[in-house]
């Protein structure tokens, strides 16, 4: 088998840890980086690709991905190369996602956002605990990152619920595929869905207003899934209790906008799931020599269905 020949790019320049990682997982593989040249390559592994390399990526066997979201790709539609698209699996980042979901949902239902208001004011109350089973947690998209966020959050008896867009059976989840159905009566809404053109500002003012009254959003997904304004609209009118938002449409969130004004919202700069470098370059390179001999892999995109 000749050596691999493997070119790494990221939006943002920093390929230097991943070229480390490559290198010692594939010792014989050819590892660069492509700025603005040649682009020959077995495998590209990329992050939000400009459409100059994808225009030179034509004869590449496969591009992996370096995250599991896949909109950064697909948003170039018929110019996207042929070659089969792989994101990455879970490589550790069920773990953080469960971890911060399961955070979140703790600290809304013990009321410790609502404490640390209190601290910044010196008040000292203690607050009527809330009930559990009126506290029905909703995971919108069951794929690896929600079975892990269910997973987590069992051993605290919530009632908990599920939404796909196909049947699924989990046990001791209500599972719907009716959105509106799925909303209504959740308490605290966790979005981990891909984004598509059918996502897109999935949870607007009319579905937001059908989560329960008290109702908190989680999303960790992607931005663009909610619309801000009634987001917003509905924390100050009080239907919504708050929300806690690692992701928005426009990243950095710019200083002008309105969460940063609303007490409300708690902001995390997308940090719900980093990418564990040794662990998606160990996974990535398992795929690339298994894609080598043949055989199939998991993961592969389905561009018709955009995840």
């Amino acid at each position: 088998m000749s050596a691999l020949r493997i070119l790494l790019y990221r939006s943002d320049g920093e390929t230097a840890q991943w070229q480390t990682a490559f290198r010692a997982a594939l010792p014989d593989a050819q590892v660069s980086t492509w700025i603005d040249g040649d682009a020959a390559c077995d495998y590209a592994v990329i992050w939000a690709p400009p459409a100059e390399l994808l225009a030179r990526l034509q004869q590449v066997k496969a591009i992996f991905l370096m995250g599991a979201g896949v909109d950064a790709m697909l948003k170039f539609g018929d110019a996207l190369p042929p070659a089969p698209i792989i994101r990455l699996g879970d490589a550790g980042m069920g773990m953080q996602m469960a971890q911060y979901v399961t955070h979140a949902v703790l600290r809304t239902f013990r009321r410790f956002d609502e404490y640390d208001r209190q601290t910044r004011l010196g008040v000292w109350k203690p607050l009527p605990a809330h009930d559990k089973q009126d506290f029905t947690v909703g995971v919108l998209g069951l794929g690896q990152l929600g079975q892990a966020v269910i997973d987590a959050l069992r051993p605290f008896g919530f009632p908990l619920r599920g939404w796909s867009r196909t049947a699924k059976t989990i046990d001791g989840v209500d599972c719907f595929e009716d959105l509106d159905a799925f909303l209504r009566g959740t308490r605290v809404l966790v979005c981990l869905l891909p984004l598509t053109p059918e996502t897109d500002t999935l949870l607007d003012h009319a579905r937001l207003s059908l989560l329960a009254p008290g109702g908190v959003v989680i999303n960790v997904a992607r931005g663009a899934h909610i619309d801000d304004a009634a987001l917003l609209a509905l924390i100050r009118s009080g239907h919504l209790a708050g929300a806690t938002l690692d992701v928005f449409r426009d990243e950095p969130l710019p200083p002008d906008h309105a969460f940063w004004g609303e007490p409300r919202v708690t902001i995390t700069p997308h940090v719900s799931a980093l990418t564990l470098v040794p662990e998606a370059v160990g996974q990535i390179a398992a795929k690339m020599q298994a894609l080598a001999r043949g055989e199939t892999v998991a993961d592969i995109v389905d561009r018709t269905r955009g995840y």
